[in-house]
């Protein structure tokens, strides 16, 4: 059978362009190229102007004669995707085929999808959705390009997209219950060592740990939050922690399977 063809853009990890089953990142022309690929994919939703693709290039150091190094940089990358790919010449826009897969993209669907999930009681869903989501946003948006102030964002952005997977993993996990709280109990110590300050990370764990029987350990991981956020907020935990380590402290607890 004739192997079907795909668009794929990998911008996490290593860098990666696959067009019409091609890969193609290899004729792309120096960093500047690979990082004026980047900006129109992740803004593939609209035409993008010639002044802010040289912002985001080269931000406060840009040539003296930026316009003329932007169209030489345009004519290059465009001579490398195609100019089906990277059209129009005063905005420019990228325009890949129906069904191409940008990973950014995908995370960020993968989390919702999970999240709502979740909402839903359906683990097998949520637990799929979040390896997914947390897959990309484990790796690093174009590694070693630390001069980009755009790149701020969409890195806290995906950074957030990696809590809220580790999030709705560990809840999967303890819904599903079984040989999967121990899944559970990694992705909430992943959770609590990647964002100490995360409430819900530290409710998740007590949860778990309560489900596997070992209710002093779920004990110890409110004093913990105590100790953490006091120190660092100068608060107490919210209600809803300090609800669970009073119905753990008054024995009432049966958490296995996520009730």
């Amino acid at each position: 059978m004739q192997r079907p063809v795909h668009t794929y853009v990998q911008l996490c990890g290593q860098f990666v362009v696959e067009l019409r089953g091609s890969r193609v990142e290899q004729r792309f022309p120096s960093r500047q190229g690979r990082t004026l690929f980047a900006y129109l994919v992740l803004h593939r939703t609209r035409a993008v102007g010639r002044d802010e693709l040289t912002e985001a290039i080269w931000g406060d150091a840009a040539p003296a004669n930026r316009a003329q190094a932007l169209t030489v940089l345009l004519s290059k990358l465009r001579a490398a995707v195609g100019s089906d790919v990277l059209a129009g010449r005063g905005a420019v826009r990228l325009a890949l085929e129906p069904g191409a897969r940008v990973d950014v993209e995908q995370a960020l669907a993968a989390v919702h999808r999970a999240e709502s999930a979740v909402v839903q009681h359906d683990w097998v869903r949520a637990w799929s959705a979040s390896l997914c989501a947390e897959y990309v946003a484990a790796r690093a948006l174009l590694p070693g390009q630390d001069d980009l102030p755009w790149l701020d964002g969409w890195r806290r952005r995906l950074d957030d997209t990696r809590e809220k997977a580790l999030e709705t993993y560990a809840a999967a996990c303890l819904g599903l219950g079984g040989t999967e709280l121990a899944g559970a109990e990694r992705a909430a110590r992943r959770l609590i060592d990647h964002n100490p300050l995360r409430e819900s990370a530290y409710g998740t764990l007590m949860q778990t740990l309560a489900a596997r029987g070992q209710v002093p350990e779920a004990l110890r991981v409110y004093e913990q939050a105590c100790t953490v956020l006091r120190r660092e907020l100068g608060i107490p935990p919210g209600p809803a922690l300090a609800h669970l380590h009073t119905r753990l402290l008054g024995g009432r607890e049966s958490l296995a399977g996520g009730g």
